[in-house]
């Protein structure tokens, strides 16, 4: 008689790989647009993130859901704001897609559940109480940062809203995502056994 095997591991990114795969797209977007403008440096976006995700699902064989939603958007934004061409587009895409995953995590804890471990794919353990106030921080940061762009964009030149996007939201977003290290410590949950922890996607 033939033990039944365990399934085999998921396979991740090197956390690496994972950051260059993140900022890649938004480098290119950048310098792209400082050579050739905002309509070659949407186009370039948008292929930059589909090869990202082909990259991302070539090691792991999955997509992970929060880069999947925003290429989603890009593509769908981008194309808009290539063909009709017309910036406004892929500008008011960065404050639907915050305001979507602010109301998502929101949407999400009204009718108990927690979406963030399944965001993190399990790179930390936090107790419910930790998930829940985690939850509450970055959907209100989401929606910070929703408000932000949208009183940036229609405030300044194209030029002015793709640094802010660069400079502007990835600084914002590291100095939150640090800030947030305190409480995940105190609500963190130790592994029995050393193993590790399994992926939810």
């Amino acid at each position: 008689m033939t033990q039944e095997t365990a399934a085999p591991a998921k396979r991740r990114l090197h956390p690496g790989l994972k950051f260059a795969l993140e900022m890649g797209p938004l480098v290119l977007f950048f310098i792209v647009n400082q050579k050739f403008g905002i309509f070659q440096a949407t186009a370039a976006l948008m292929v930059a993130v589909l090869a990202t995700l082909a990259v991302s699902y070539s090691i792991t064989r999955h997509l992970p859901t929060m880069p999947m939603v925003t290429a989603i958007f890009v593509l769908v934004f981008g194309s808009l704001t290539f063909f009709l061409q017309d910036e406004n587009f892929i500008k008011l895409k960065v404050t639907i897609l915050y305001a979507l995953f602010g109301s998502a995590l929101l949407g999400a804890l009204w009718f108990d559940k927690l979406l963030l471990p399944a965001v993190f794919e399990s790179a930390f353990r936090l107790d419910d109480a930790g998930w829940r106030k985690l939850t509450w921080r970055w959907a209100f940061f989401f929606f910070f940062l929703a408000l932000l762009n949208e009183l940036v964009r229609r405030s300044v030149a194209t030029d002015v809203w793709v640094n802010f996007k660069v400079f502007g939201i990835l600084p914002l977003t590291l100095l939150f995502a640090f800030a947030q290290i305190p409480l995940m410590m105190r609500h963190e949950q130790k592994e029995e056994g050393g193993e590790e922890p399994d992926s939810h996607f």
